[in-house]
């Protein structure tokens, strides 16, 4: 623990780390397993898949990850966290809350309290909190330990600073991105889910996609990010999803849904070769250079997903279910999906109480372009169903992608209709 200075407004910012202030899981699962064998990473990423889907817990996760870092040492871990690059507004918004007098507090259930201590002076928060590493002779013993490792020891942490500084929970405020900072929602007055998870998209008070400076005008006013026009990324992003419309027509016209699906694979894996290298600083052609124009920026810095779900949804789609259904459901993804993250943004005023991330507006509009492009596979009663069974799982705050759900429950539902 750290304090850096003496807040001139009685109010307290808590701030998780690792997908708010830094990119979501690169540094245990790419930086530092750089020097472990490939073997060793597997492992690595198998644990943290179990600890997603819920099979361990965190503590359970990271215990087992850090005795395969055991032969590391403390140089190692400080040389590879350096490497890593803040996320976009994150030393803006240091700033402008230094600048209000607002004091600011960095815990971390993943990062060691060294490396949290580094970041806070970086960023002149007051209060730094993470794990305990275990050391001998400098190096890593595999062993850890901390309040913050436990099922509520955020919000431990966040009393015992709480009491120090008198603060009451109308003077807190948390930002997080995921469900092991939920315990200390009911200690903050304002919770801000900042590229959450679906649970955080659900339980956050509000939620902040792009920029971490979109969590200011919250913070200081309780306002929401208005509507804006789309960005350049957000123009190509969006145009390669419902570009990948015409797909269903080389499938129709020119190629079969086979031989469509395997060059989809083909491409997808060349895609996550180069993710790899991007993240190790090497540029693939034109792979990385799309990556790096299209990608929404909270993911410029770590394995960009979305891509990858987004082609097995296609794919799944194509080989599971016979035509037209698969066709209309691949419609309902690339036209639906795609037309409400565009309308959402343009137009979005009202906020589904249920999944803060969406709003009415783009879903209202992904229903509509979603029946239109179904309608060219299904007849319109078929198409209509489809089309809303895909926004209401578009709408939904679910554990998986929903460039994954929405395509396969649309076209079970579509099967079953037929």
């Amino acid at each position: 623990m750290i304090k850096q200075n003496e807040g001139t407004i009685n109010h307290l910012i808590v701030l998780d780390i690792e997908g708010v202030l830094l990119p979501k899981r690169r540094y245990l699962l790419f930086e530092v397993t750089r020097k472990l064998s490939l073997l060793e990473f597997a492992h690595i990423i198998f644990i943290g898949g179990l600890y997603e889907i819920g099979f361990l817990s965190l503590e359970s996760a990271l215990k087992r990850i850090f005795r395969v870092l055991r032969k590391l040492t403390i140089d190692d871990l400080f040389e590879f966290y350096k490497e890593i690059p803040l996320m976009p507004g994150v030393e803006e918004v240091f700033t402008e809350l230094n600048k209000l007098g607002y004091r600011t507090a960095l815990i971390s259930s993943g990062l060691p309290t060294f490396l949290v201590e580094d970041l806070a002076t970086r960023l002149k928060a007051d209060y730094a909190f993470g794990l305990k590493l275990e050391v001998v002779n400098g190096h890593l013993t595999g062993e850890i330990s901390g309040d913050v490792l436990r099922p509520k020891g955020k919000a431990v942490v966040l009393k015992r600073i709480m009491e120090k500084d008198s603060l009451s929970p109308k003077d807190c405020v948390v930002v997080a991105d995921d469900r092991n900072n939920l315990p200390m929602f009911p200690l903050c007055r304002l919770s801000i889910g900042y590229n959450p998870d679906f649970i955080l998209s659900r339980k956050s008070n509000f939620v902040v996609n792009g920029d971490l400076t979109g969590i200011l005008p919250v913070i200081k006013d309780g306002l929401r990010q208005a509507p804006s026009l789309p960005s350049r990324r957000d123009i190509l992003r969006e145009t390669i999803h419902v570009g990948s419309f015409l797909v269903l027509f080389v499938c129709q016209y020119f190629l079969n849904r086979l031989w469509v699906s395997l060059l989809i694979l083909t491409v997808t894996l060349l895609y996550a070769v180069s993710e790899f290298a991007r993240l190790r600083g090497i540029n693939v052609p034109i792979f990385s250079t799309i990556t790096w124009k299209a990608t929404v920026k909270p993911e410029l810095y770590e394995f960009a997903t979305a891509p990858i779900f987004f082609a097995i949804g296609i794919t799944l789609s194509l080989i599971f279910f016979p035509a037209p259904i698969s066709y209309a459901s691949v419609a309902i993804l690339t036209l639906g999906d795609g037309f409400a993250t565009v309308f959402g943004k343009i137009l979005g005023r009202n906020v589904l109480p249920f999944n803060k991330g969406k709003t009415v507006e783009g879903s209202i509009f992904g229903f509509l372009f979603a029946f239109l492009g179904a309608m060219f596979f299904v007849n319109p009663i078929a198409a209509l169903i489809g089309a809303l069974t895909g926004m209401v799982i578009e709408c939904l705050p679910l554990p998986i992608s929903d460039n994954v759900t929405i395509p396969m429950v649309s076209g079970l539902v579509l099967m079953a209709v037929s």
